[in-house]
């Protein structure tokens, strides 16, 4: 059977794959438009924690090198950012570096540390970050990142510092249980000094000294890769948010997916441990 002038071959097992893709297209847009107008009736998770996980497998999957899974993953995290405005998620806090992270090799630090301060100056001018006024911050230690890195972050929290409309936090250098034993430091220091008893110290003193201090806690948390553990991310803040477990990785993400996901926040019903 000859070729199928528009890229596809006629078979009689099945349409042309041309035609096969369309369809797919078609099936794709259908579904993503039905979940969005479902998701619009209902109200959505304001604040969105998001473990990213899965560049390297994604990597290894498709025969690329490691660095392309991680330049993949920042293309995925532009798209999720539109995705969110559009379902109306007011705060997103990605995961995007643990302190674990930085035990890898000094080759794949460097190339996280090259991206991470590209993206950082990429946001400080992006036009949605200035049309929407979306307020950006990196939480986690600084103290053991780049100098360029700090210097992008440094530029990027500048040039939002006004805005309130949405919230933008990057995890980078960051884990839980160190936020927690820094916060456990400024109470303990203020004690110290007499500006705070003891038994003035509740959940919400604790909350105060996070870095998270001047935002809701998490509604949903999405983690990406099928594997199902926090990893030490947002453990103090994460104590009664819904978790949703995506079996897919990061870069592999679809709209239909991140839907999904908020779809299924939306079906729960939450107690609050009442």
């Amino acid at each position: 059977m000859p070729p199928d002038q528009r890229g596809g071959t006629d078979s009689p097992e099945g349409p042309p794959r041309y035609l096969s893709s369309i369809l797919a297209d078609a099936l794709r847009e259908s579904t993503e438009r039905h979940l969005l107008d479902l998701i619009r009736k209902e109200p959505v998770p304001r604040h969105l924690g998001l473990i990213m996980d899965g560049n390297r497998r994604f990597a290894r999957d498709h025969g690329l090198v490691v660095e392309e899974g991680h330049l993949r993953g920042k293309d995925k995290l532009e798209e999720l950012l539109n995705w969110c405005l559009e379902a109306g998620i007011r705060i997103l806090t990605v995961y995007a570096l643990s302190t674990e992270n930085l035990n890898r090799s000094d080759q794949e630090v460097s190339q996280l540390m090259d991206l991470f301060a590209e993206s950082f100056r990429d946001i400080a001018r992006d036009p949605r970050v200035h049309k929407h006024h979306i307020h950006v911050a990196a939480i986690g230690n600084r103290a053991v990142l780049r100098a360029d890195v700090v210097e992008a972050i440094d530029l990027a929290e500048s040039a939002t510092k006004d805005y309130s409309d949405y919230y933008y936090n990057v995890a980078i250098a960051y884990g839980g249980r160190e936020e927690i034993v820094q916060a456990i430091r400024r109470l303990a220091s203020q004690v110290a000094a007499g500006t705070l008893r003891p038994e003035e110290i509740d959940d919400r003193k604790v909350s105060e000294n996070l870095y998270t201090a001047h935002l809701p806690d998490p509604d949903l948390v999405l983690r990406t890769s099928g594997e199902e553990r926090i990893s030490n991310f947002l453990l103090w803040q994460v104590a009664y948010s819904e978790l949703y477990f995506a079996d897919v990785m990061w870069p592999g993400l679809s709209k239909t997916d991140f839907l999904r996901a908020i779809r299924a926040f939306q079906l729960r019903r939450r107690n609050f441990g009442k």
